[in-house]
């Protein structure tokens, strides 16, 4: 099979399809239309075989992620989700393995009313980029510059799963079957948080999507917003799973710096405090406040049970680190 039949076959004609999309898959270019009084937001993730995801993955749940983990970009945005592009490294063209992938590509796609509309594909080792485009309204984009001293901070669903389910998979954690089920599942196939990020429009005052863990990813919000933070990890919030798999100390620590959730960390001020958590509980979204913005620049306080809690690891993931 040559690449423009693998492209036919596999991506042509597969998935949602939008009338805002003039032009998609088949020319040099895509063409789309972009509503009126509306941003487009634009984010690219790459995804590499042994860095983001094991060699045996199975390829649906690769692409199913590939695709959650921009969606999960657009929404710490506030941005409503339209159309990806996907370039596509791999060794060679087996046609099982295509179909297990396309499979996992367009089950987001197909429940977010998203089209794929052109990328690329190449002979090389395992890797996957996504650009993915979405729309927001004028003057309501969430940043993560906003945040103030007094804000408080909260996290949606639960934090920490992804990187338990990771170790499960390398065989360096165990747990009881319907546990491990559950943060594997967590790992592999991520739920972008998009109407929770739709919901804090003109509400919150800074947002991040936890790919780092929650206390990287805090970071970058304090650094953005020149604040400090004090977080309450007793209040993280921890599944049942990741809390009957491991200690108390490693569940926070899993949760502190594992990454990999894709929940939204965002800062809300007391104004407008009961009107999320009102939007919140009417999208049946779960949101738990874990601390307050404070005015010491950069610097994390975290407290255990209103006492201070001692974390010396490391503060997220970090790329270029990571040995």
């Amino acid at each position: 099979m040559k690449e423009f039949d693998l492209i036919d076959r596999f991506f042509k004609h597969g998935g949602h399809q939008r009338k805002d999309v003039i032009i998609g898959i088949g020319d040099d270019a895509a063409i789309t239309q972009i509503p009126a009084n509306q941003y487009l937001a634009t984010t690219t993730d790459t995804l590499v075989s042994g860095v983001h995801f094991l060699p045996d993955s199975d390829p649906r749940a690769v692409a199913y992620k590939a695709v959650a983990v921009n969606l999960s970009d657009l929404a710490a945005m506030g941005a409503e989700p339209a159309w990806i592009s996907l370039s596509l490294s791999i060794p060679d063209i087996n046609q099982d393995w295509l179909a297990s992938f396309t499979e996992g590509l367009y089950e987001l796609t197909q429940y977010y009313s998203v089209q794929l509309i052109g990328g690329d594909t190449v002979s090389g080792p395992l890797a996957l980029t996504i650009t993915a485009q979405g729309f927001v309204p004028h003057d309501s984009a969430l940043r993560r510059s906003g945040a103030k001293p007094g804000d408080w901070i909260y996290v949606t669903g639960t934090v920490g799963d992804a990187g338990a389910g990771l170790d499960i998979l390398k065989g360096e954690l165990e747990a009881e079957q319907a546990a491990a089920d559950f943060l594997i599942k967590r790992h592999q196939y991520p739920s972008p948080q998009v109407v929770a990020g739709t919901a804090l429009r003109r509400a919150a005052s800074a947002c991040i999507d936890v790919s780092d863990g929650v206390l990287g990813d805090l970071r970058h919000i304090l650094h953005s917003s020149h604040c400090g933070a004090l977080l309450h990890v007793d209040k993280l919030p921890l599944s049942e799973a990741l809390r009957s798999s491991v200690s108390p100390q490693r569940a926070i620590e899993y949760a502190l710096t594992a990454g990999d959730d894709y929940e939204l960390l965002f800062t809300v001020a007391e104004d407008f405090k009961s009107q999320v958590e009102t939007a919140f509980s009417s999208f049946n979204v779960n949101a738990t406040c874990i601390g307050q913005v404070t005015g010491a620049v950069n610097k994390v306080e975290l407290k255990l049970n209103n006492s201070p809690y001692r974390y010396e690891g490391a503060g997220g993931f970090e790329h270029f680190n990571a040995k």
